[in-house]
């Protein structure tokens, strides 16, 4: 299963002198894209939240290969490469509107309870486990 590419246009207050994007705003495009893939599976954040689990970044990793600037839009897909019923891992490429390469990327997360305890979807959200299996590339 794959995911629909997100869309983000680079913002003004995004960009340095050159009107070339900072780096540092790679790391919450990679964000966002993820808040849309969770959004697609029918996982958002928020109804995760609603039943007390949360999902922390435990590592993120990002290679800029090209510059993007000012007002380009670019697309990020973002595929579900790793899933353990605990963590999952993500992929993440950014293009331009031409397809070039612009940055790849990683990040880690695994979920949690409010308490911060490790916690397995597998054996608290048997349905939920089953949708990550379904989108993952290796799961358990």
């Amino acid at each position: 299963m794959t995911f629909t590419p997100y869309r983000h246009k680079a913002q003004y207050y995004e960009t340095d002198t050159m009107k070339i994007v900072h780096h540092s705003n790679y790391i919450r495009w990679m964000e966002e894209a993820r808040v849309d893939m969770l959004e697609q599976m029918g996982l958002g954040y928020d109804a995760m939240e609603k039943e007390g689990v949360l999902s922390p970044v435990l590592a993120v990793q990002c290679a800029f290969k090209a510059m993007t600037r000012f007002p380009e839009t670019v697309e990020i897909e973002v595929r579900l490469t790793r899933y353990t019923g605990v963590k999952f891992e993500l992929s993440y490429r950014i293009c331009g509107p031409d397809g070039s390469l612009r940055a790849e990327g990683t990040s880690a997360h695994c979920f949690i309870d409010g308490s911060g305890r490790p916690l397995s979807l597998r054996r608290r959200f048997p349905a939920w486990d089953k949708t990550f299996c379904a989108f993952a590339e290796t799961a358990r």
